[in-house]
């Protein structure tokens, strides 16, 4: 399933922390080929000659490389569950884990793994890069390098981040409150409804008041399913209701992510309105979210709105879409009792939204 590096730092007699890598694919991990020309994944094996800063580090690393590498736009709930398991079976042995991860599906992943790590008392920081390690003007380094610093940190021997996060070109975010914004920028990731946990300058500034609590009495308890009969609606001016009723009608469906209008508005058209209220009366679990990145749905704000309070519809308040798919994939999953389902579903469980 995967093959484990140690990397020796240079005073290992003196390591502060440990520090477990976790190496999935993505753009970070490649270098150029001049022979075929074309990009490729390098041997994490040289990675003292791509990354010679982590000569100076004090903490002790050690990399795990998966043996089939995952372009992240190939990700599936089932790596999700792998690397749980992964994290799982070191979790004794590493003080913290940093995951390398392409960007695309970044905060899936990152929403993911922060309800299926349920009882997290250790960092799992997931980067990645825009460019590969092995262009001149890459990111790699310094988003690597970062995340493994802020992994190791700690205070009075209790981490600094015991939670799901992602670390981008400077700043530190919650894992399930982060979006990727950029495709061609450094600022890859942004947090519209959270502020930022940590910011990377001369120093590593923390936010400590946004930080989840080190808990020093929990147990980490991984989740090992995912239920993928979920599907999102965008709604569109012109939607029409062979399109919803098509979506609705998917044979197996059991929850939809809708994605409203500004503060959680939809359209007031009675064949629009009653599809959803039949599908909510057959047992559909429909999750109102915004179509904006900052702000939140406030249900019965506005007349287009009370309509969907009136007939089930779930508010999603300042949840990303991300952590939305991956929370209702969660609870569909692990949770058997409908009204419990429900109520999960709209307040947080790990930060993932506010009340």
């Amino acid at each position: 399933m995967y093959r484990t590096i140690h990397i020796n730092p240079v005073l290992p007699g003196q390591s502060r922390s440990s520090v477990l890598v976790i190496y999935t694919g993505g753009t970070l991990g490649m270098v150029y080929d001049r022979q075929n020309d074309q990009l490729v994944p390098f041997d994490f094996d040289q990675v003292l000659d791509r990354v010679p800063e982590i000569r100076r580090l004090d903490f002790e690393l050690t990399v795990i490389v998966l043996n089939e590498l995952i372009d992240s736009s190939n990700m599936k709930p089932t790596n999700w569950i792998n690397l749980g398991r992964i994290i799982r079976e070191n979790y004794d042995a590493y003080d913290s884990f940093v995951i390398l991860h392409g960007t695309d599906t970044m905060a899936y992943t990152a929403s993911a793994l922060s309800f299926l790590l349920d009882g997290l008392n250790k960092p799992v920081i997931l980067t990645g890069a825009q460019l590969p390690i092995g262009v001149a003007r890459s990111d790699a380094r310094e988003n690597f390098i970062t995340a493994m610093e802020i992994a190791a940190a700690q205070e009075n021997g209790r981490p600094m981040v015991p939670e799901v996060c992602i670390y981008f070109n400077s700043l530190l975010l919650r894992g399930n409150r982060a979006k990727k914004k950029e495709s061609v920028h450094f600022n890859a990731f942004h947090s519209e409804n959270y502020p930022h946990l940590a910011m990377a300058g001369v120093n590593i500034e923390y936010n400590t008041p946004f930080i989840r609590s080190y808990s020093p009495d929990s147990g980490l308890m991984v989740y090992e399913e995912m239920d993928t009969h979920v599907v999102a609606l965008p709604l569109f001016p012109g939607i029409n209701h062979k399109i919803i009723s098509s979506i609705l009608g998917i044979p197996g469906l059991k929850g939809l992510v809708l994605e409203s209008y500004g503060a959680g508005n939809a359209p007031t058209e009675t064949w629009f309105l009653h599809a959803l209220e039949h599908a909510v009366e057959r047992g559909l679990t429909i999750f109102n979210v915004s179509q904006c990145d900052g702000g939140r749905v406030t249900q019965g704000r506005y007349q287009t709105s009370k309509h969907l309070d009136k007939i089930g519809v779930l508010s999603g308040s300042d949840i990303t879409m991300e952590a939305a798919i991956t929370k209702l994939m969660f609870l569909l999953a692990n949770e058997a009792d409908p009204e419990r389902l429900k109520k999960r579903l709209i307040e947080p469980i790990c930060g993932e939204m506010s009340l």
